[in-house]
């Protein structure tokens, strides 16, 4: 796959109070002629940045949508509050509103990657009016990661939550020799760790070793597993004395099969909260899947987008 860059544009947007930093890439045509495209919005996961999404942002630009990739509160580019309360799903939500309305639309395509994801579903809960479809890529659904969660495999699995709730030492392990530990985790966890040379590694370390850039990561775990914010309630079905929000937007999931943070169980008995789910798996995938198998990506969110009747090139 060959990645194009050259229409790429570099941009900051005020939203919910920060500067958020964003690349933009309109669809082929005139000036002025693509201002009616559809809106994608492309939330990176942990971490990652806008970067996340180089195989999508030129592929779906070419479909014909007008695509967004910010880097989340707190990563990269973006402003990054000192308070572990900015992180509070709430903000991260209104960050994405504040984007969508700053782009003068009022509603947009919701695609997100691992914490990307997890805003994702969330964002199609709280704001329905907004998401006009949803697509997720290995990030579990709130009420499947707390079902999960009950488990022993999940747990363990997710040690690396607890971990970040002390203090220091999380920030002090990872930034260690100019956050070389970050490399090291995103290519312990890839497959196809052919996607993962020195150079795009170092993109990854250089984005974590700005000041303030770990911490504000680590807070998003820190602020919403101490809240139980995760889950974000809403009208809808009820189970055991709390509200369910349904997600009635057309729904895409995509998995790989060898995610050693999040079990696949997590993909399954959905449809009780997400009527109008598709699942993709990809077997021979880890975590970072539209990194490791852009191209079976790439195809599955075409396939989605083309079946829930948007029109693409």
């Amino acid at each position: 796959m060959t990645t194009t860059v050259e229409t790429w544009q570099h941009r900051d947007i005020i939203t919910n109070g920060i500067r958020m930093h964003y690349v933009i890439q309109e669809p082929p045509g005139e000036v002025g002629e693509t201002q009616n495209a559809p809106l994608i919005v492309l939330l990176h996961g942990f971490p990652e940045f806008w970067y996340s999404w180089r195989y999508q942002i030129p592929f779906l630009a070419e479909l014909g949508y007008t695509v967004v990739a910010p880097d989340l509160r707190g990563y990269n580019e973006t402003d990054k509050p000192r308070t572990a309360a900015g992180y509070r799903v709430s903000n991260l939500l209104r960050d994405i509103v504040g984007l969508i309305k700053g782009l003068g639309r009022e509603k947009a395509i919701i695609v997100g990657h691992d914490w990307g994801g997890a805003l994702a579903w969330a964002f199609a809960m709280r704001y329905p009016q907004m998401t006009e479809q949803l697509i997720v890529l290995n990030a579990p659904h709130p009420w499947a990661f707390q079902r999960e969660l009950k488990t022993v495999k999940q747990l363990r699995k997710s040690w690396y939550i607890f971990f970040f709730q002390l203090p220091w030492l999380p920030e002090a392990a990872l930034s260690y020799n100019h956050a070389e530990a970050i490399g090291r985790m995103i290519y312990a966890a890839a497959v196809q760790k052919v996607a993962f040379p020195p150079d795009v590694l170092d993109n990854y370390r250089a984005a974590m070793s700005k000041p303030g850039a770990l911490t504000a990561a680590i807070n998003y775990y820190r602020e919403t597993f101490r809240r139980g914010s995760y889950v974000t309630p809403g009208a809808g079905s009820s189970r055991g004395g709390r509200q369910q929000t349904l997600i009635s937007a057309p729904t895409l999931l995509i998995w790989g099969e060898q995610d050693i943070a999040l079990d696949i169980a997590l993909t399954q008995g959905l449809e009780q909260w997400v009527p109008n789910i598709q699942v993709r798996r990809i077997p021979d995938s880890g975590h970072w899947v539209q990194q490791e198998r852009p191209d079976a990506v790439n195809d599955f969110i075409k396939e989605f987008l083309q079946s829930t009747c948007h029109p693409t090139a």
